[in-house]
């Protein structure tokens, strides 16, 4: 549940996933470096902060990011819970971000989740769009829920008003990444590029 880089702590809080990547690197991996990141079960908040615990001292972290083999939102409150945890744990000093696909409305129905995690001290926003319309996404993102590229556009729209908000787009060939650029300036949002270096297929 708990990785780390650097001084940059990683949360995986969950393998749970509205979408199904060409690109994700649960397709190809197990894990990160020597971390395994694929769960057995679906962790407590409890499992996550005894996690937390155990690390909390044995570096001066600088960042923690939700990001792990599945999209935070998809637990919501599990995510929010930790997010205070640290922020009563460290104060300002942590910088926060999730990273997530922008389903997170379309998961949580009648919630104000940008908000919500901006109340509970979320700092940034990435949000994985990799796409400039809507058939693309459909292709390389591979969404179970309707309408979800539409939601992702509305929900970047809600995120930039609360938090501080970027797109990201993985470098594969289906991605015009130019449009992609054009695409975060008509947004107001800055993009940024991630490099993919697993092989894949289309499956």
């Amino acid at each position: 549940t708990v990785y780390w880089l650097d001084n940059k702590l990683y949360l995986n809080i969950t393998n749970k996933c509205s979408n199904h990547c060409l690109f994700c690197i649960r397709n190809f991996q197990a894990g990160v470096g020597s971390f395994i990141l694929k769960l057995p079960e679906e962790p407590s908040i409890d499992r996550v902060i005894t996690d937390l615990e155990a690390v909390s001292n044995t570096k001066n972290w600088t960042e923690a990011v939700f990001c792990g083999f599945g999209e935070p939102t998809e637990r919501l409150d599990c995510l929010l819970e930790i997010t205070r945890w640290l922020r009563r744990r460290y104060g300002k000093s942590l910088y926060i971000r999730v990273n997530t696909n922008g389903q997170g409305q379309l998961l949580n129905p009648g919630r104000q989740v940008a908000k919500e995690l901006k109340t509970a001290g979320v700092d940034k926003l990435s949000i994985s769009i990799n796409a400039h319309n809507e058939s693309l996404y459909d292709e390389v993102c591979r969404p179970k829920l309707k309408n979800a590229y539409k939601a992702v556009l509305e929900f970047i729209e809600l995120a930039k008003q609360e938090l501080e908000t970027e797109i990201t787009a993985v470098i594969i060939p289906e991605v015009d990444i130019q449009k992609v650029e054009k695409l975060a300036q008509e947004k107001g949002v800055n993009l940024r590029k991630r490099r993919f270096n697993q092989p894949y297929t289309q499956f």
